[in-house]
């Protein structure tokens, strides 16, 4: 007897495009915390059906970048601050690890991650930098030969990513950051585990410091406005 198989109503492809489509205008800042988005809009602006749109926000959902509203649609959810130093405790450890073993292969950074990256922070281009920062990160846990890292590296990027969207849009990100890249990229090229692991480390408890105060302060500056 032949198995029965639920008939597929729409392409996994195009949800997942619509998926990312909106996972960028939330991360960007284009679609802003407690902004309601609805379903009919949203398939009209994209010229694709509700199905997807729907299958899309349902995902969206289950990762926690909208909730459910009272009426119509969904809204945006609120950045967590505190949730969000949480992930960058994670990332942190899952950053030191995978330079340690980049550094044990010795693996050659390759130097245009840096130059690149350097051309966006000085872009003020949001989803430039932000690219940027993803692809140096990424080069490194590819390095670490260990692909356990950037599956669990990857659970909490978007939100990591959405984070820093918040922040750079009333914060340039600091260029020096590339310069601790590089401090980072040379000690995995020279072999130096514990310098990697170290100078990583720190990179990236700093940077949760530094996105949880600012996100505080704009989100403060938001809310106080929001009061006038």
């Amino acid at each position: 007897m032949a198995s029965q198989l639920i008939k597929i109503e729409s392409a996994p492809d195009l949800v997942d495009q619509v998926y990312r489509s909106l996972l960028d205008a939330i991360s960007d800042g284009s679609m802003a915390p407690g902004a309601r988005i609805m379903q009919e809009d949203i398939a009209e602006q994209l010229a694709v059906s509700r199905q997807p749109v729907l299958q899309a926000l349902r995902l969206l959902k289950k990762d926690g970048f909208v909730l459910d509203a009272p009426g119509r649609g969904v809204l945006v959810a609120p950045l967590d601050v505190a949730w969000l130093v949480q992930i960058y405790q994670v990332r942190s450890a899952l950053d030191a690890l995978a330079a340690r073993l980049a550094a044990r292969a010795r693996y050659p950074m390759d130097p245009r991650l840096i130059s690149q990256g350097r051309l966006a922070a000085r872009s003020n281009k949001v989803k430039a930098m932000m690219a940027a920062d993803a692809q140096f990160h990424a080069a490194i846990y590819a390095a670490s030969g260990n692909p356990l890292i950037a599956q669990s590296a990857q659970l909490h990027w978007h939100h990591i990513r959405r984070a820093m969207g918040a922040v750079l849009q009333v914060s340039t990100m600091r260029e020096s950051i590339w310069d601790e890249h590089e401090a980072i990229a040379n000690a995995i090229r020279a072999g130096d585990e514990d310098r990697a692991e170290t100078l990583i480390r720190q990179h990236s408890e700093e940077a949760g410091r530094n996105l949880a105060s600012l996100l505080s302060t704009a989100l403060n500056t938001q809310t106080h406005g929001d009061k006038r």
